[in-house]
């Protein structure tokens, strides 16, 4: 192992074993990152993506002509500024509304070898033309006729795509134009249709669906069964460093075209990057739009309270399909590819299946929804004591129902019931002055009005917020390495905090 591998396990080892202190730092968007429409103008380029091995790997993706017309968030706060750099991988999440118009104009500026490019966009039927009202399509067509799809020409040819965004939900859009190699490059991506504020409401959507101050939208689709509070976007794509090696060889070797078709050597496929958002962990669990990470500005790095209601996008965007396994709960999955799941002898519920692993088949999208609220565990999840003065009040389902507590949402029949396992003493744990002082969910200090804290008066607390920390990876044991490297890959911590610490949803 060099030394460069080396450094990296043992820092992604702490990494894992201090999560709690990523919690802390809140550094999670809950409002899915990306650019706003409904006209986007997109160039196809190459440059570099970093790899936490110290690895810089030769990539193709889709980026930014020019400043979009808007971000989502709208505002970063103390974040890093939101950007969308020339190249990105994945290229940018397109966030659109139900009924839009959208229209994206591809250039394409790949080295000369690469040929031309396009974008296919499941679930949609663009035109190249002039979209009327109707929906035909007439006029002059953009790009050069293509396989799959119109194309940009290489040299700075362009091609533009309209076609109106029918229904809510997460679609991939990705390279129509020898898609298993361009595809593996990096031109994919994600578009997010939020449902029409109206269309909602008349399909009995209440306006207050969702609880949460950071949804993008009520629900996820014209339904009231889909509502949610937060939101994250996972795309599941993965990389073999050896065909990149190949076509940065034959890109370099031809400078000005005409140049021969790139061939590389696609089979047996034997990929060793495993990437969520373009990211490996620990990178995964930055800051979007971090500086570190300039081509690939999207993190995986969910935050949640108790009994709070988390959509889950999830894309399948490579060439193998990924377990996505999540510890703490089953989630529900409210759709595929868009396509809302309902009983066909009630269609006011919903029909999915409730998952803990969901399979990202290359090109599937699937919504789903997940909640956690300690119900069951069979102690008290908030560390409350005998004789505290805390008080549960369930409501009609058991939980406790007063708003004002730090600690509402609580499973009453659960209350004061002490953790089964006595918590080491953080002043000799092994990773120190880490140490959350428990290891369960909501740590009470005397600031928050409590006294009943196990941690030591003095200790040096770096972690207060002491969330549960479940880990949310691929369930195929070698995509949690990077290079053949563990921990890696396609690996993050989904942060539970107790209801009284704030998620700073501007990081």
């Amino acid at each position: 192992m060099n030394q460069t591998k080396t450094v990296f396990r043992v820092m992604s080892a702490a990494i894992v074993a201090i999560s709690g202190l990523l919690g802390g730092v809140t550094t999670a968007h809950a409002e899915v990152p990306g650019i706003t429409g409904p006209a986007f103008s997109l160039t196809a380029s190459a440059d570099f993506n970093s790899q936490p091995d110290g690895n810089f790997i030769y990539s193709w993706g889709y980026g930014c002509t020019n400043t979009p017309s808007g971000f989502s968030p709208a505002t970063s706060g103390a974040a890093p500024a939101a950007n969308c750099p020339m190249m990105q991988m994945p290229g940018p999440t397109m966030i659109v509304t139900e009924g839009d118009k959208v229209t994206v104009t591809l250039t394409n500026s790949l080295p000369p070898a690469a040929g031309n490019t396009s974008i296919i966009f499941s679930g949609f039927t663009p035109c190249s033309a002039t979209l009327n009202a109707d929906g035909s399509c007439t006029g002059t067509v953009t790009g050069v006729p293509g396989t799959l799809a119109q194309e940009a020409a290489n040299g700075g040819g362009t091609v533009t795509y309209s076609f109106v965004a029918g229904k809510p939900g997460t679609y991939s859009y990705y390279s129509g134009t020898q898609p298993e190699l361009q595809i593996e490059m990096g031109l994919f991506g994600a578009i997010v249709v939020l449902p029409d504020a109206a269309k909602a409401a008349a399909a009995g959507v209440p306006a207050t669906c969702a609880t949460g101050p950071y949804s993008t939208s009520s629900s996820a689709y014209d339904h009231p069964a889909t509502c949610y509070d937060r939101e994250y976007l996972f795309q599941f794509s993965e990389m073999n460093s050896n065909i990149h090696d190949q076509v940065k060889a034959q890109v370099d070797a031809c400078p000005a075209g005409p140049c021969p078709k790139i061939a590389a050597t696609m089979e047996p496929y034997r990929p060793n990057y495993f990437l969520i958002n373009g990211r490996s962990m620990p990178d995964l669990m930055d800051t979007s739009y971090s500086g570190a990470y300039v081509h690939q500005p999207y993190n995986g790095n969910p935050h949640m309270h108790p009994g709070e209601l988390v959509l889950m996008r999830v894309v399948g965007q490579g060439h193998w399909q990924h377990p996505f396994h999540f510890h703490g709960n089953h989630a529900r999955v409210l759709a595929r590819d868009g396509n809302l799941i309902l009983s066909q002898s009630d269609p006011s519920k919903l029909a999915g299946p409730l998952l803990f692993t969901i399979p990202t088949v290359s090109g599937q999208t699937v919504d789903a929804v997940f909640t956690w609220t300690g119900k069951g565990l069979n102690w008290d999840v908030y560390n409350h004591r005998a004789g505290d003065g805390s008080t549960c009040i369930p409501d009609a389902n058991g939980f406790h129902s007063v708003k004002t507590d730090p600690n509402y949402g609580e499973w009453c029949a659960d209350h004061n019931k002490p953790i089964p396992v006595t918590p080491p003493d953080p002043q000799i744990v092994q990773i120190g002055q880490w140490y959350g002082g428990t290891p369960y969910l909501g740590l009470q200090t005397v600031s928050q009005g409590y006294t009943t804290t196990t941690e030591p008066p003095g200790t040096l607390n770096q972690n207060p917020e002491a969330g549960y920390a479940y880990m949310w990876h691929s369930h195929d044991e070698r995509e949690i390495t990077t290079n053949d490297v563990f921990p890696g890959g396609m690996m993050m911590m989904l942060l539970i905090d107790p209801p009284s610490w704030t998620i700073d949803e501007s990081l």
